[in-house]
């Protein structure tokens, strides 16, 4: 059996009051098609097949004069201008499957958006995995009105839950009426859209679908469940009203449908805390002043979920912080470093983390939010102190050493933090975090920071690799250099000496590359 088949059909049913609906349906349908993709149109005779790939054809063109005559005669219009060929066709005329062929069907279609009318004429000859309408006359209602039941088979039905689901979200939660404009992406799974009212209001939709198992890696569990990562959404939304609670600046929740893996966000704007020269260090000192607020407050661990049981923060335990650090012997290494290790490398490798990171895991635990670092940090010059730093990522959130997030933003893997700034704001946490408490122990938390300053370059190192050989995004190379530099910085730290010489015999090139 197929990915297709095993697949459930989605369904999703649409009242459309005349013909402009129809023509507003046909863009919102527009935005999750594309080249070889099957669109299949059936239902009622006369009942708006036509008019609906009409309306679609003129909106991917971006030509509402398009002429787009009905196929019924000549079987297929073809369209082979823009991005990609779309292939209209009509097949009420067609006696069996076996015409297609004398039609040159599947040359025509190869790579194409293809719509079809009467798609049954065509028996079994149409792939499973296919978007289908479904028009039908509204007898009992006015002339105009019609219903549409859109069905989503194979692979098209994930894609139509969500744009269903995304649908009735933004009808509850009165953002029915805002454009969308696709934002962007980051490096996992989720997507942005910014909304925008006729009044000017905006928020931010969240698309974070559940995150699908991967292979079992290691003790039967995938790495993203070995690692800690958010798994759906509900992290996200626990975690940013805790960070609230504690009278911080994350975005407020308007709407969400956790199942979904959707939300509906309060938009904090564009502002960062760097400029075209880098860091403004008034900005990142702030957000460190955040990081030392947090770190000196006793936090819960289990936190309450408007749709259900408590969310527990895990700990971000030594197979998590292992299974990240072998992502550069995994991926790194042989990817851009051009060298391929024996086991007994690996294992040396792992061996050396394992003792070092004892002492990491046995440390006092606090919030670690992951991600705390310039991209998603944005600066709100309006609000007063700390809600000045506004935060948007953190539903990776673990329980682990209060180190981690401030390497994390000293040591930023896309914008090049100077060492004299570096050490600066270092220093400024240092006095924030002492005088909340006078037995902070700088001494420990600098052997910490350069601990996991070199745990988490080692990781990102493994993971922009991944993203360029594996998910086909070269542009995170570019940071290549900043985040070796930033290695090989931390290893000298004499608690690191044994890691230090293994790179020195096995992986020079961060050395190389810090000179």
């Amino acid at each position: 059996m197929t990915a297709s088949e095993q697949t459930a059909p989605a369904q999703w049913r649409i009242d459309l009051a005349d013909e402009d609906a129809t023509v507003e349906l046909a863009a919102e349908v527009a935005d999750y098609i594309g080249a070889g993709d099957l669109v299949t149109l059936s239902g009622d005779l006369g009942a708006g097949k036509t008019s609906f790939a009409r309306a679609l054809i003129r909106y991917l063109r971006r030509d509402a004069e398009l002429e787009v005559p009905s196929p019924t005669f000549t079987l297929m219009q073809i369209y082979p201008d823009g991005a990609y060929p779309i292939v209209h066709a009509d097949l009420y005329r067609i006696k069996n499957a076996g015409e297609l062929a004398e039609l040159g069907w599947d040359e025509a279609t190869e790579d194409a958006l293809v719509l079809v009318e009467w798609p049954d004429r065509a028996g079994d000859q149409l792939p499973p995995d296919r978007l289908d309408l479904a028009f039908y006359v509204d007898a009992s209602s006015s002339d105009t009105q019609r219903t549409c039941i859109i069905t989503g088979h194979g692979k098209f039905g994930p894609r139509i839950a969500r744009a269903g689901a995304i649908k009735s979200l933004l009808q509850n939660s009165d953002w029915s009426d805002a454009t969308r404009n696709f934002m962007l992406g980051d490096a996992s799974t989720r997507a942005y859209e910014r909304l925008t009212k006729p009044d000017g209001q905006s928020a931010i939709l969240m698309i974070s679908p559940p995150r699908p198992d991967g292979p079992a890696v290691r003790y039967g569990k995938p790495y993203s469940a070995i690692a800690h990562l958010a798994e759906n959404i509900r992290p996200f939304l626990a975690v940013g009203e805790a960070i609230r609670a504690q009278g911080l600046s994350a975005p407020e929740i308007y709407a969400a449908d956790s199942r979904a893996g959707l939300a509906v966000l309060e938009d904090l704007g564009q502002t960062g805390v760097v400029d075209e020269q880098g860091p403004i260090p008034e900005r990142y000192a702030e957000a460190g002043a955040v990081l030392a607020k947090l770190h000196a407050t006793s936090l819960p661990d289990r936190l309450p979920v408007a749709d259900g049981e408590p969310y527990r923060i895990p700990n971000y335990d030594i197979d998590a912080l292992l299974i990240e650090v072998e992502l550069l012997t995994e991926w790194y290494a042989q990817h851009q470093a051009g060298v391929v290790l024996s086991s007994g490398a690996r294992a040396i490798f792992v061996s050396i983390w394992k003792n070092i990171l004892g002492e990491i895991t046995s440390a006092r635990h606090t919030w670690t939010l992951r991600d705390y670092h310039s991209p998603n940090l944005i600066w709100l010059p309006e609000r007063e102190g700390l809600q000045r730093v506004g935060i948007i990522d953190f539903q990776d959130c673990v329980l682990g050493h209060p180190a981690y997030d401030v390497v994390s933003l000293l040591q930023d893997a896309r914008v090049t933090v100077p060492d004299d700034l570096e050490i600066k704001l270092l220093s400024h946490y240092a006095r924030q975090r002492r005088a909340a408490d006078p037995a902070f122990d700088m001494s420990a938390f600098a052997r910490a920071y350069s601990i996991l300053g070199a745990q988490r370059a080692t990781k990102i190192l493994g993971i922009f690799a991944r993203l360029d050989r594996r998910d086909g995004k070269p542009q995170y190379l570019a940071h290549l250099p900043r985040v070796e530099h930033y290695l090989a910085k931390n290893l000298e730290h004499p608690a690191l000496a044994e890691l230090r010489g293994w790179h020195e015999l096995n992986m020079p090139r961060v050395f190389e590359a810090h000179t």
